[in-house]
């Protein structure tokens, strides 16, 4: 009997809203972006130099008008009304969506879906840094051993060009000695971040709302909504999102705070230290369907290329929110930081044996030590949303849970040696 194939998520599905006018509206506005992405390139480095910072700035603040300061202190956390129920709204509304995208054999996340390459890195912590900063991973010099997944936004898988403008980079770090929060990997601590500096969603209760419109594949009407409009967050992802050149060259924000140490509180980023832009092949026609893979492979092929992982430490519980993952942290409070950097040498990555592993990997934040403890709400539920999802997509695709050590072997592709 033939594979039936993947299943619906290998491309857009239309939308299903129940609604005709809405479908409508959904798939105009999806024509608009995919039109908008072919474009994009020719205006979008001089809007990004003189407005994006600006309008970002006046988003944040109107985000702040709206919020009520309940008074937490630095690195304090305080639980949502509901946030149990919330959770598992997230986890049953991503299982369906799962199930429905994709047959067994098939499975692939439900977010960060598209995989545009997974290759070997070392994870070098700086010398000399400030007293404050020296907790955790970062506590002393030190260089791990590291793979590092970079991905694409889903539900789906698109042509490139298709998507929504997002990238996302996973930072597995190997080697982390200490007892980790989440035991099924003893030895690894895992680093996330995504080409936007704020989350699509404030809380876990927003999140649960744009969880349902993505199963109707109609997101925008969690933006754009009478009931329970979330048009500022909206205008943030707009304003950061963009038809990316290579995943090698843009900055990837954590979003979401962490420990670092004991009553500190710090959101992180990786900054690409390449200079020069790719130019996005054929534009305004149609690139290649991975040409972003693509560009990786230029690169890669061609020099190592380095990433700065900066710090941010919280430095005023109201403007550096804790619970409220869509409120930009202000540099002017508190700087991004040098720490440490991610350097990722000249291979060769793309075999289709090397792309299959990423599909093997479970990220998770909570492959981390107590120093580093996810903080909020949104970084509560991917502890179990997370675990759940995974142990779905490998209970489908009939694999069991691996832990890379870094010395696996893929055509073409040796092991790195550890420093």
């Amino acid at each position: 009997m033939s594979d039936p194939g993947p299943g619906p998520g290998l491309g857009i599905p239309p939308p299903n809203t129940g609604n005709f006018l809405l479908n409508g509206i959904s798939r105009v506005s999806l024509f608009t972006v995919k039109v908008e992405r072919r474009f994009d390139p020719f205006f979008r480095p001089l809007f990004d130099r003189l407005l994006r910072n600006r309008l970002s700035a006046a988003a944040t603040w109107l985000i702040n008008k709206k919020r009520k300061d309940e008074g937490l202190a630095l690195a304090e956390e305080r639980p949502l009304e509901h946030e149990e129920e919330y959770l598992q709204d997230i986890i049953d509304t991503f299982t369906a969506q799962i199930r429905g995208l994709w047959r067994p054999g098939h499975a692939e996340r439900g977010g960060n879906t598209k995989t545009h390459g997974i290759v070997r890195a070392y994870f070098s912590v700086n010398e000399g840094l400030p007293e404050h900063l020296r907790r955790g991973i970062f506590a002393e010099p030190k260089t791990y051993r590291a793979w590092v997944r970079f991905s694409g936004p889903g539900p789906y898988i698109t042509r490139d060009i298709d998507d929504v403008g997002f990238m996302s980079i996973s930072v597995k770090l190997l080697g982390v000695p200490g007892p980790k929060l989440l035991d099924d990997e003893q030895h690894t601590l895992d680093m996330f971040g995504v080409s936007t500096p704020t989350f699509v969603t404030p809380d876990t209760r927003a999140n649960a709302h744009l969880q349902h419109w993505s199963l109707k594949n109609a997101p925008i009407f969690h933006f754009v909504n009478f009931r329970r409009p979330h048009l500022l967050d909206g205008v943030m992802q707009f304003l950061w999102t963009k038809t990316q050149t290579s995943p090698l060259e843009d900055q990837y924000f954590s979003c979401v705070p962490y420990l670092l140490g004991e009553g500190q509180a710090m959101q992180y980023s990786f900054r690409t230290r390449l200079k020069t832009r790719t130019k996005v092949p054929r534009l305004p026609l149609r690139p290649p369907d991975n040409y972003l893979r693509d560009a990786m492979v230029r690169t890669l092929a061609e020099r190592d290329v380095e990433l700065d992982v900066l710090v941010q430490v919280q430095t005023d519980p109201f403007l550096m929110p804790i619970e409220n993952n869509g409120v930009l942290w202000p540099t002017k409070l508190s700087p991004r930081v040098p720490a440490a950097v991610l350097h990722i040498p000249r291979q060769t990555f793309d075999s289709p044996e090397q792309l299959d592993f990423a599909r093997a990997l479970t990220y998770n934040p909570w492959h981390a030590i107590a120093e580093h403890r996810p903080l909020g709400n949104q970084s509560r539920a991917r502890r179990r949303m997370y675990y759940e999802l995974s142990r779905l997509r490998q209970s489908m695709n009939a694999v069991e849970h691996y832990e890379p050590t870094g010395d696996e072997e893929f055509p073409g592709s040796p092991p790195i040696p550890a420093r």
